[in-house]
């Protein structure tokens, strides 16, 4: 099971229908996006012109109860916005959608980014007497497009202007008065596709919002696009497209759902072929094999087919922790107990390979070792479905310092020893290739590699802006 936090998962909805419930359509395409992000949801609605919004922490349900809901009333066009488990605590005004109003009226905007020259901008907007609320990226953009605005550029010019100003990983969508706007990134490294739900068109982080609500996957936004939607139909701009991409490869190893296509690439068929390489390259005589859930699944089948060795349940996770869970004051011993439980009746007597997505403190891992021998386990084989994460992330994963990823200072041997496994091996980093082939986009491998595909070295000085949220 990675340490990993999840991502932030944004949509925007522009319904050219007014009988349809704007709210509930977005509500429920927020589902779908859970898994990027459990600590805060949010939702704001634009009724001619008008914007109001609600956003609390927690899961969907808990974020957004029935009577906040009924509040909102309809609209022509939403955004809705997850934010993901954050180690850290998240300050209610981090928390998205972030509505504001300026000279030219209301905007609400929503976030999936990592910006690298945040305190570089933040500098400059604090020369100027900004005032910020908080300490997230989404206001350093909302500055910057309502700086832009001044200048008397329209919208689309201004959006532009602003993420020209940007470094770094970003998906972006944005309501005004009258549009919906999403913009990509120029190197793709986060996620962002567009698509219909019935009369209304839906710009979203992952293509699984569409199949879940009976909808249309129409395309992935690209690399460096902006997507405008409103009345009189869907607009490209595209001058910042056609440079170098770099799609994080963690979205296909863990971030994105197994249903969802990224960038041309069936996510549940590149973690089964992670597999079944893993089979090629680190075979071991066993009795069965096993997936940590949720994400190392796919990759257990793929090793099971790829060797002839059975699969079978070992582990359980207990999938309903919310966040009170996340906020017990208790050790991580305690709480990886209640998360997750050895099935004795499947791996009592057996020798078991256990496959899961990544390792990144070792912790996880060295517990899953020990439940599994508890549970009577005679052999315990763990066989990783990425390389040796080494390095730490600027762009996408809530990775602290190198020094606290155990493949940063051990061997893999000590990595095995530490966990008390029989056995150890990670997928190659040449097999990363293999799992995207499908892809007409480069991928980001920093994390294996310590190869950033853009300048960092911002992220590094000392914050003085407290600890800055990433989203």
């Amino acid at each position: 099971m990675s340490e990993l936090h999840d991502e932030c998962g944004v949509i925007g909805v522009y319904s050219t229908d007014d009988t349809v419930d704007i709210v509930e359509e977005t509500y429920l395409s927020l589902y779908a996006l859970q898994h990027r992000g459990q600590v805060g949801a949010g939702i704001a609605v634009n009724n001619k012109g008008t914007i109001t919004y609600y956003k609390d922490h927690g899961m969907i349900p808990e974020a957004l109860p029935e009577k906040e809901l009924v509040r909102l009333g309809n609209g022509q066009m939403a955004l809705g916005h997850v934010k993901y488990s954050s180690g850290s605590a998240v300050d209610h005004e981090n928390l998205a959608p972030l509505v504001m109003r300026y000279g030219k009226g209301q905007l609400a905007l929503c976030l999936n980014g990592a910006l690298t020259n945040y305190h570089e901008l933040r500098d400059e907007l604090n020369q100027g007497a900004a005032i910020f609320q908080s300490n997230g990226d989404t206001e350093i953009i909302a500055y910057l497009i309502a700086r832009a605005r001044i200048k008397s550029l329209t919208l689309e010019e201004a959006v532009l202007e602003a993420v020209g100003r940007l470094r770094g990983a970003y998906a972006i969508a944005l309501m005004a008065p009258s549009k919906i706007i999403g913009v990509r990134d120029p190197m793709g490294i986060r996620p962002l596709c567009f698509g219909k739900i019935g009369s209304s068109y839906v710009i979203a982080s992952e293509s699984c919002v569409f199949d879940s609500m009976g909808g249309e996957f129409i395309r992935d936004i690209d690399p460096g696009e902006m997507l405008v939607i409103d009345s009189e139909g869907v607009h490209s701009y595209r001058d910042r497209c056609g440079g170098k991409s770099a799609i994080c490869v963690f979205e296909y190893i863990f971030f994105s759902r197994p249903d969802s296509i990224v960038d041309g690439v069936s996510v549940n068929l590149s973690r089964q072929r992670a597999g079944r390489m893993l089979a090629q390259q680190h075979p071991v005589e066993a009795d069965i094999v096993c997936g940590v859930p949720d994400c190392g699944i796919e990759s257990a089948i793929g090793y099971a087919l790829e060797s002839g060795i059975p699969i079978a349940t070992g582990l359980i996770k207990n999938k309903y922790i919310g966040r009170a869970f996340n906020n017990r004051k208790r050790n991580s011993e305690y709480l990886m107990r209640i998360k997750l439980n050895a099935l004795k009746n499947n791996v009592n007597g057996k020798r078991v390979i256990v496959i899961d997505d990544s390792i990144l403190k070792g912790k996880t891992s060295k517990h899953i070792v020990s439940l599994l021998r508890k549970a009577g386990a005679t052999e315990v084989h763990m066989r990783i479905a990425s390389p040796p994460f080494k390095c730490q992330c600027y762009l996408n994963s809530d990775t602290t310092s190198k020094d606290n990823l155990i493949a940063a200072t051990m061997s893999v041997q000590e990595m095995c020893e530490y966990m008390g496994a029989d056995s150890l091996g990670f997928l190659s980093q040449d097999s990363l290739k293999e799992l995207v082939r499908e892809s007409n986009l480069d991928f980001c491998d920093a994390c294996f590699t310590g190869n950033y595909p853009l300048d960092v070295s911002d992220t590094s000085r000392e914050d003085k802006y407290s600890q800055k949220i990433k989203e």
